[in-house]
């Protein structure tokens, strides 16, 4: 049975900090011992300690139950470094400049990967004064639709929201966008350079 945090991973966090077992069981109120039987796999936290042990270690909770680091070297992040996460459970779309972990509904979210435009995915853009139009030949019923279209650019983002039986298009403010996203809740992500 895995566990949602083991004893190796509280012993190389609590080893990377510098405490003893003594000193990590001083911050959470628990016994040396404890952590030696966490430590040991004799045991396990309750999950009312998950908190105080991230905080104990510097840590998110997310980082804790996974076991890994998540360090943020996207110090100068921009827009074209875009990822979408797409929830399975209600469609939510969430927007990253970079990389993330994102949840919803309980269960981890992966940026989706962009694919090239094919024949049952492509997308019309047309110049209208200020403003891209943006169009697909797709069916758009509940079973199979497209869930959004997003133009970005260096420094934003413009996204619609498309529901099931509405038309596959949208318009788009040209400054300076350079890339085109649609998702296609069948065959996921699709991207353009415009």
């Amino acid at each position: 049975m895995n566990q949602y945090v083991t004893g190796a991973i509280i012993k190389k966090l609590r080893e990377k900090n510098h405490l003893t077992q003594a000193e990590l069981a001083n911050k959470l109120n628990v016994s040396d011992k404890t952590i030696s039987k966490w430590e040991t796999g004799k045991g396990y936290p309750d999950i009312s300690l998950l908190e105080p042990i991230a905080v104990a270690f510097g840590i998110s909770v997310t980082e804790l139950i996974s076991g890994e680091e998540i360090a943020n070297q996207n110090v100068s992040s921009n827009m074209m470094r875009s990822n979408f996460y797409v929830c399975p459970v209600c469609g939510n779309v969430i927007h990253s400049m970079g990389e993330a972990v994102i949840t919803c509904h309980g269960v981890q979210l992966y940026p989706t990967i962009a694919d090239d435009l094919d024949s049952s995915h492509e997308l019309k853009v047309e110049k209208v004064e200020d403003e891209y139009y943006v169009r697909l030949e797709h069916e758009m019923t509940k079973q199979h639709y497209i869930s959004f279209i997003a133009a970005v650019s260096s420094d934003r983002i413009q996204m619609v929201k498309l529901y099931p039986e509405q038309n596959p298009e949208a318009r788009f403010q040209i400054n300076g966008v350079r890339k085109i996203y649609f998702y296609c809740n069948r065959d996921g992500l699709f991207a353009t350079q415009v």
